[in-house]
Order: C-alpha cells, then structure tokens, then sequence
C-alpha cells in the first residue's frame, strides 16, 4: 500500500499467504479410539461469518471514491461496487481497502498498542484482512483445519485455542515490528497447526500411522513459516501463534488412554486405568507454567515499551530475509 495510506510510512503485514499451503494438513490419521464422540462444528463457521461481516463494513467505511476523487494515482478497482470498490492495485494488491481505513479500525501498531494505550488492537487485528485475496486464503485455511478439530474437540476448547492463539501472535508481532501495520488471522490459524501437532505428540499411544502423521505435519508447518519470510508477511504473529497452540494443545487437547472408556463396566473393586497417561499429565503441567511465564514476559515486555530486536539481533531473519531479489527495508526492522 501506498506511504500515504499510513501515518508511519509503512506497508500493511498480511498475516499469511495466498498459497493456502494450509489445505494439505487436512488428513486424519485413524485412532484406536473407537469410542471417540464427534461435536457438530459452529464455532468455526461463526468465525468465517464474521471475518467475512468485518470484511464488508471494513470496505462500507473505506468507501474508496470519496477518499481518491481528488487523487491522481490511480482508479478504485471494480467501480461498479461503489463504496465497496477496492483501492488502486498499486496501493494494495490483495484487493483491500487503504492502510488508512486498517489502521483506524484497529490494525496492530506498536505506537498505538504502547504509547496510547490502546491495548484492544492486540484483538481487533485478528478480525481484520488487508484483501478480499488474504480473507479467502485464511477462510478456505480455517475451515479445512478448524472444522476437523472441532468435530474431534468440541467449539470450546477450539475456540479458546483459536482466540488465545491470535492474541499470542499479536503479542509477539508487536514485539518485534514497530514501523508496521498488521491484520489477519494467520497467528490464529497458525495456532491450531501447533494444536495439531501437540495433539498428536501427546496422544501419540492412539494413534496408528504415526510416523506418516507426524512427518506430513511437521512439513506442512515448516513450508508455511518458511512462506513467512518473504517480504510483507508477518511471520512474527505466525510464530507467536504456533508457539501459543502449540502449549494449548498439550493442555486443552489429550484423549483419554486407550480403555479408560470401557472403566464403566469393570466390577466394582477392580482398580481402574488412570484416565491420563503419566506423561500427559507432565506436558499439561510443564504447558501451563510456560504459557502463564511466557505471556506475562511478553506483556510486560511490551507495555514497556522493549524492543524484542535488542534482546535477539539475528531474529528479524525470522520474518524477512533478504535476497538479491528482494530488500527488508520495507519490513523497517
């Protein structure tokens, strides 16, 4: 997007991609578990309505012929929507509206989070999209990965993954990126890839197949964070969320042991199987004291006013790196 668009100068971060890598992380894995009770998933579709319902007041309020009938850098794309016409292509590609109109609605800007106090960006950024492009990779993403856990999980351990996941993300971004803007819910998406693969280790007993599952999912998590590093995409909010699901799903995601179901018709008297095994218990344990540490850290460290760049000089690579085809001065980091 164009510098006019920001107070800072600065371009938009989408928080994901328009690969949507994401779909092949879809496949079940079958579990001995025969006993295992399915939700109806609605949490997640009520998700993608409402990114979806932002999406479109976000456009209502940008309302791109009123703001460039003056200009001369270009027409609003796809006139015929009137107000809900897109800004010029060489503003924001993505089909989106102005970084103006994002950050007003609540994008994460580190000025605004810390020195106004405006805290609640760390939430509101997570509903916002810089395109209609980077809505439908991360709807598409969400509903290929959020469905099938909800239907194995239940809306509100999913939820509770989906939403502490993108504050996560949103934590560490404004850790690191000061000269930026951020939108998008790919912290949130990230955070239920980490889910997945906490799932996994820790009911790892159930599962069969597990060298196949376990592989497939560390390469579908590897090719999306390695996307992270190109230019313009968040990969700050991406790793903060995995990270935060990753911890989230050892506590709020193991399956009982194989056979604990079947306690019910054991005679009385008859010592029955704990429903945890051990080391469950001891990743659940070892998650929620890193998570309490790790987001008190990461909040006061902020509200400081730190800077994450003094305290890890190489973990800008993290997000952008840069190539004889590409610079980072962009990203300001």
């Amino acid at each position: 997007m164009s510098r006019e668009d920001t107070e800072r100068g600065g371009g938009v971060k989408s928080r994901g991609n328009n690969s949507n890598s994401y779909l092949s992380s879809t496949s079940t894995y079958p579990i001995e578990d025969t006993e295992a009770h399915y939700w109806t998933s609605w949490i997640v579709p009520m998700f993608v309505v409402a990114n979806v319902a932002v999406f479109i007041v976000v456009m209502c309020i940008n309302n791109c012929p009123k703001h460039l009938h003056t200009r001369l850098e270009g027409k609003c794309v796809a006139r015929f929507l009137g107000r809900f016409s897109f800004e010029p292509l060489k503003d924001n590609p993505l089909f989106g509206p102005s970084s103006a109109t994002l950050e007003r609605l609540g994008a994460l800007e580190w000025t605004k989070v810390v020195d106004k106090h405006q805290g609640w960006r760390l939430i509101t950024c997570i509903w916002l999209h810089a395109g209609i492009i980077h809505l439908l990779a991360n709807m598409l993403s969400l509903v290929f990965i959020g469905i099938r856990l909800e239907q194995q999980f239940g809306f509100v351990r999913i939820g509770v993954v989906y939403l502490l996941s993108g504050f996560g993300g949103s934590v560490l971004s404004s850790l690191f990126i000061r000269n930026n803007i951020s939108v998008g819910a790919s912290g949130a998406l990230f955070g239920l890839l980490g889910a997945m693969l906490s799932e996994l280790i820790t009911n790892w007993s159930i599962y069969t197949n597990k060298a196949a599952a376990l592989l497939t999912l560390l390469v579908i998590i590897v090719i999306n964070l390695a996307i992270g590093i190109l230019p313009h995409v968040d990969n700050f909010a991406h790793i903060g969320g995995f990270l935060s699901g990753f911890l989230l799903g050892f506590v709020l995601l193991p399956r009982p042991q194989y056979g604990w179901l079947e306690r019910r018709n054991v005679p009385s008297g008859v010592g029955v199987k704990s429903k945890y095994r051990a080391h469950q218990y001891a990743l659940w344990l070892v998650s929620v004291i890193l998570l309490i540490v790790g987001f008190t850290v990461a909040l006061v460290m902020l509200f400081k006013g730190e800077n994450g760049n003094d305290h890890c000089h190489w973990c800008h690579y993290l997000s952008c790196v840069p190539t004889s085809r590409w610079k980072c001065n962009d990203n300001n980091l």
